[in-house]
């Protein structure tokens, strides 16, 4: 299992909407929203980090609304 903090800045105005379709993205344990450069701090869990990668890439960043993304891969020390 592999786990990262997915950090989100989106695009003014289509907030909720995009929120709803982060949340409801396979692979996102948890949303929580932030003030500061980032919107929002997306906690993701996978099999492996190609897996992972797919669910950044392909998914949360093809969501309208998304502008930028920064994935910090987490691990257990």
């Amino acid at each position: 299992m592999v786990t990262g903090l997915v950090l989100v800045r989106l695009n003014a105005g289509r907030e909720k909407q995009t929120l709803k379709q982060i949340k409801d993205t396979k692979g996102v344990a948890h949303t929580s929203a932030v003030y500061g450069r980032w919107d929002l701090v997306v906690d993701i869990e996978a099999e492996d980090l190609p897996s992972m990668t797919h669910v950044v890439v392909e998914k949360i960043r093809a969501i309208p609304g998304v502008a930028s993304t920064e994935t910090l891969v987490t691990t257990a020390i």
